[in-house]
């Protein structure tokens, strides 16, 4: 039997609190996503792995909740603080398309162009990656040992004079970095349970290219007629498009967020203060037989400066992406047999990839 939410036990072999799952007191159209807490999704509590599964494949994404030692509101405000840095300050950890004395090529500042006649997508951002030193130089004449090491690059920390927000800036987004891989990470072997599909996780086994951009969206004054919707007219700030790889995605409290639900756009509630949005992309969605959608989605343009952190899970550079888990061949395998090649490709259009 099934006795109270209070009591904490919901019936024999279920964890407590499974209520969190199938919110029943909201409303609207996204009432049912799912909101799995971060333990047990962590803790590979299996009692998640088909509320996870079956919002996935109804809205194509779910809420990860109750995030320990997270606090939202401190990153927001560290990104607030960031982006009101002098232009001087921020030019020194601009990209090498940038800055030319920059060795890196995406780890780093990379600022926006307010030009509605020559930009489309007007947005500030600045990209965390997984390494805080390079390795060993690569002596090798192989180009896809050249492109290893090029994905290690080490990242890039403002450095103000001001020693209080230099090391709560870094150690918070190091911190940020860290909990969202582990969430990315964790929905990998929870959809590989669910699926059946236990050699998944081992394409993910390392992560040289996920990325995490903390973007800044400024209130464009002028519009870009570009930039309204094919689909119904809308005028956006994000075009739409469906993603590549795993998403973990925070939107504070910051409407914006668009995603295509039974062929209309809606409005996904926000992450507030203590969870994460959670999707997949094309390439993860091939790979797992396109069992569950990846979802399209868009930002509609705001009358406010608009912040968002955008963390991108892709698999290891060696990983193969030319076969789903059932063995079918992917879109992707058609030109490509491991991510790197991938990756090499699509570092011509790296703003599609971070932006």
């Amino acid at each position: 039997a099934v006795v109270s939410t209070q009591s904490g036990h919901y019936g024999r072999g279920l964890p407590p609190f499974p209520y969190r799952l199938w919110p029943e007191e909201e409303h609207g159209v996204f009432s049912g996503v799912a909101k799995i807490p971060y333990k047990d999704l962590l803790n590979d509590n299996s009692y998640v792995d088909p509320f996870l599964l079956q919002s996935m494949k109804t809205y194509g994404f779910f809420y990860v909740v109750d995030v320990p030692e997270y606090s939202a509101a401190l990153e927001h405000d560290y990104m607030k603080q960031f982006y009101d840095l002098d232009e001087d300050v921020k030019d020194e950890l601009a990209i090498r398309r940038h800055n030319p004395a920059n060795k890196n090529a995406y780890r780093g500042y990379c600022p926006g162009l307010d030009d509605v006649e020559n930009t489309l997508q007007y947005k500030n951002l600045y990209n965390i990656g997984p390494h805080e030193t390079r390795g060993a130089s690569v002596e090798s004449e192989d180009v896809m040992e050249k492109l290893r090491y090029d994905c290690q690059e080490p990242n890039v920390w403002p450095e103000t004079g001001n020693c209080t927000f230099d090391k709560g800036f870094k150690e918070t987004f190091q911190a940020g970095f860290e909990i969202r891989r582990n969430i990315g990470r964790a929905f990998i072997r929870s959809i590989a349970r669910a699926m059946n599909y236990p050699n998944l996780p081992a394409l993910f086994a390392e992560d040289e290219f996920s990325a995490m951009g903390l973007r800044k969206y400024p209130i464009r004054r002028k519009i870009n007629s570009n930039m309204y919707s094919d689909f119904d007219g809308t005028l956006l700030r994000e075009l739409e498009h469906i993603d590549s790889t795993v998403t973990v995605l925070s939107t504070f409290n910051n409407g914006g967020l668009e995603i295509l639900h039974k062929n209309q756009y809606r409005a996904v509630p926000v992450t507030g203060e203590n969870s994460f949005i959670v999707n997949i992309g094309k390439l993860v969605d091939d790979l797992i037989d396109n069992k569950v959608p990846a979802v399209r989605h868009r930002v509609a343009e705001v009358d406010f400066d608009r912040y968002s952190i955008t963390y991108f899970l892709g698999p290891q550079f060696d990983a193969n992406i030319a076969r789903s888990m059932s063995g079918k061949l992917t879109d992707a395998g058609q030109k490509y047999t491991i991510f790197g090649e991938w990756i090499k490709d699509y570092l011509g259009a790296i703003e599609l990839f971070y932006y």
